[in-house]
């Protein structure tokens, strides 16, 4: 049961009034759900290892205003079709390529019927109250539509940024910015999400994600926003038969985050992978939750985690993998590792089968450790200084998740985000030519 609390979150950015009936319909239910189980306390199970006492003490206002974004320096090169929402809005957008449709959910009512039939119907505002304050309250996003049989070469970059009041300022504020991405039946594109940010704020984010048949979406997301920021996102997936999700999370910023992916495999044959870092230092918090629910045969899931925590930070990784009774021939595989180098870091992880099917090929797993002393002497024996061999095993630490994304320059981009990070907070590494 989640903890009495005031909803401030949900206060702060008015939820809008009037509209399709559809869209109130949807606002009304999700806000009444929130209301209902407030925000999640150490006793709710899938919070317990996330104090979200900090939050609960703000009493944020709406984030107003849009504001110039820059990508992130590892970002730079990469050739990309970018959009922007700043502040939850949307306020810029590149030539899309042809098959490619967006709509701009600042207003939602005269949206098409693949928007109205889809928004809200992923992402469950019942049992998730962030999710619930978001649709009740989201005054922005972005959703688009990759056609049937669309092959989108060029990746779409979508660019999240929120600013906090400027310096002076004493409250934090809020964003509930939202995203639908349909990819139809026979199509293909790779969708890059980097969430940046100046100041004290609140982003509570939602992707809502359906994969049609035969399709395919390339998902990668890096969160590197500011010191004094609490990033809250959802991500929910469901995936048609012969479809592929392929996505890469890359955690560095905030004080406290959380990024849960919730997906339903709800056809034949699908290749369902879900890979990331957590890089974290100082005093700060990453949670990474996960749920796959293998509905129906024959579907493959891949999960690897690499944390790296340093000073106290605190990570946190709960993955649980479903298989229904209808689910035979599942072949599903967790695993999160996490590399400690303070003595004061801390992880907490819980991965979990639930199987009811018998034909099945299921497992998974938690490592947690330090850096090997045989491993650190070898380089060492070769003439490399200890900060510098320390810095070569965490970045080859890190490199084994960051290998998993399929695309090769938004594989090389987010290697070096990591470089950049470890540079800026590993004692011994170079610049972002790598280690």
């Amino acid at each position: 049961m989640a903890e009495n609390s005031s909803l401030a979150l949900l206060t702060a950015v008015p939820a809008p009034t009037g509209g399709a009936d559809w869209l109130s319909k949807l606002r009304r239910t999700a806000v009444a759900n929130a209301e209902r189980t407030g925000l999640p306390g150490v006793r709710t199970e899938a919070w317990k290892f996330t104090n979200l006492n900090a939050l609960k003490a703000l009493e944020p206002v709406a984030a107003t205003g849009t504001a110039e974004i820059a990508r992130p320096a590892a970002f730079a090169d990469l050739e990309a079709v970018e959009l922007h929402l700043s502040n939850g809005m949307l306020s810029h957008t590149g030539d899309l390529p042809d098959g490619v449709e967006l709509v701009d959910l600042a207003d939602p009512t005269a949206a098409p019927d693949w928007v109205s039939k889809t928004l809200g119907t992923i992402a469950e505002t019942g049992p998730h109250p962030f999710t619930a304050i978001n649709t009740g309250s989201f005054t922005g996003g972005v959703a688009l539509r990759i056609k049937r049989g669309t092959m989108v070469e060029t990746p779409i970059l979508l660019m999240v940024d929120t600013r906090g009041q400027d310096a002076g300022g004493e409250q934090t504020v809020a964003a509930h910015p939202r995203v639908l991405v349909v990819v139809e039946d026979g199509a293909s594109a790779d969708l890059v999400e980097l969430h940046t940010g100046a100041g004290a704020y609140v982003n509570n984010a939602v992707a809502e994600i359906v994969i049609g048949k035969d399709a395919r979406l390339g998902h990668y997301k890096h969160q590197s926003e500011s010191d004094a920021a609490f990033h809250i996102a959802m991500t929910a997936v469901r995936c048609a038969d012969s479809s592929t999700y392929d996505a890469f999370a890359l955690l560095t910023g905030a004080r406290l985050s959380r990024n849960e992916v919730r997906a339903t495999l709800a056809g034949r044959h699908i290749e369902y992978r879900i890979n990331g870092g957590y890089l974290a230092c100082g005093d700060q918090h990453v949670d990474t939750s996960t749920f796959i629910d293998h509905a129906e045969p024959d579907c493959a899931s891949h999960e690897l985690y690499k944390g790296v925590l340093a000073d106290r930070a605190h990570g946190v990784f709960q993955g649980k993998i479903l298989v229904r009774p209808h689910a035979q021939k599942t072949d599903g595989y967790q695993m999160n590792r996490a590399l400690l180098l303070s003595r004061e870091a801390e992880i907490n992880s819980k991965p979990e089968l639930e199987i009811y099917a018998d034909d099945v090929k299921c497992s998974h797993g938690a490592t947690v450790g330090e850096l090997e002393d045989d491993q650190l002497f070898y380089l060492m024996a070769r003439g490399i200084s200890r900060e510098r061999a320390r810095a070569m095993l965490v970045a080859a630490y890190v490199d084994e998740a960051i290998d998993q994304i399929q695309r090769e320059p938004v594989r090389e981009a987010f290697r070096t985000a990591a470089a950049d990070w470890m540079q800026k907070h590993i004692a011994g590494a170079p610049a972002s030519e790598g280690v």
